[in-house]
């Protein structure tokens, strides 16, 4: 939650101050996040609040291969979740440090930060969706899980096809800004399915 938070105070940080309209981004596309993450105190508050979190959820991704390991009650493979939450991490990170910065290396590292740290934390939710399976009590959050994954897959294709929606360079740009924002909803939203999914086997195992 940490990161939603981050990239919603910076947003209505910014806004306060003139620097992205005033309007509501998840649907109207009016700013990217990191327009809205940009600059004045929203950049200070984004960075100060999203490098640790980038580090929490490689130890998320660490702890819950770690986890699953020890409550599985089957055979679960964790392989590969430890290094995708390690580079998510890492990844997120890097943006976070270089966002507001000027120059080309600066904006090589933002563009493919952000990048990466989409993709390695996607595979890391199939990853784990698949060794939680092996957990006989948890195909509720399994299949909520699943479809938030579906749900960021619809809008990551989205967001690739977006040039190909007319020829209005304005509604195109509005539609990428509009998904970014809700993808980021829906990456939050994984999260907490997750810990509550976690919790849920915790508490049944301490009930037996």
């Amino acid at each position: 939650m940490v990161p939603f938070i981050a990239v919603h105070a910076a947003w209505l940080l910014s806004r306060a101050a003139g620097y992205v309209p005033d309007c509501i981004p998840h649907i109207e596309g009016c700013t990217s996040i990191s327009r809205a993450a940009r600059q004045g105190a929203g950049n200070a508050v984004f960075r100060a609040l999203m490098v640790p979190a980038a580090a929490l959820q490689a130890l998320n991704w660490i702890l819950a291969a770690r986890w699953i390991e020890e409550n599985a009650t089957r055979t679960a493979s964790t392989r590969g979740l430890r290094p995708l939450g390690i580079v998510a991490g890492v990844a997120l990170a890097i943006y976070a440090l270089f966002l507001g910065t000027e120059g080309a290396i600066y904006g090589w590292l933002r563009r493919y930060g952000i990048t990466f740290y989409f993709a390695a934390t996607f595979c890391a939710m199939l990853v784990y969706m698949r060794a939680l399976r092996a957990h006989g009590p948890a195909p509720r959050a399994a299949g909520a899980m699943a479809w938030l994954c579906a749900g960021m897959l619809a809008l990551g294709l989205a967001n690739v096809f977006a040039p190909t929606f007319g020829t209005d360079d304005l509604l195109r740009e509005r539609i990428r800004d509009a998904v970014e924002w809700q993808l980021g909803g829906l990456l939050s939203a994984w999260f907490l399915v997750q810990a509550g999914s976690m919790r849920r086997i915790d508490g049944m195992k301490s009930l037996r």
